[in-house]
């Protein structure tokens, strides 16, 4: 019976990290090269990687990005994986 609560226990932690990590349908996640701290230079640095990938993109403001015709928000996530911080870009769909 631990054994199957410990499971379940795993379970939805490893799920509750995918989800937060934006491993979700239509997100878009971007992991850079480099870590940026000023805020200009890191949405410039999301819109080259998006135009690398072949996406139409633009910086409207407020956080907000048109890839393809659609309205996304950027949302941004540090996280430490082996003792290294790692800047990960999400970028939701707007509903």
């Amino acid at each position: 019976m631990k054994i199957i609560l410990f499971l379940a226990i795993l379970g939805i932690c490893l799920i509750g990290f995918n989800w937060l990590m934006g491993y979700r349908k239509n997100h878009i996640t971007i992991d850079l090269d480099e870590r940026y701290v000023d805020f200009k230079e890191y949405v410039e640095a999301i819109q080259s990687e998006l135009v690398n990938q072949g996406r139409d993109a633009s910086y409207i403001g407020n956080r907000k990005f048109i890839i393809d015709g659609k309205t996304y928000i950027f949302i941004e996530r540090n996280v430490s994986m082996g003792g290294v911080p790692l800047q990960r870009t999400i970028l939701k769909p707007e509903k």
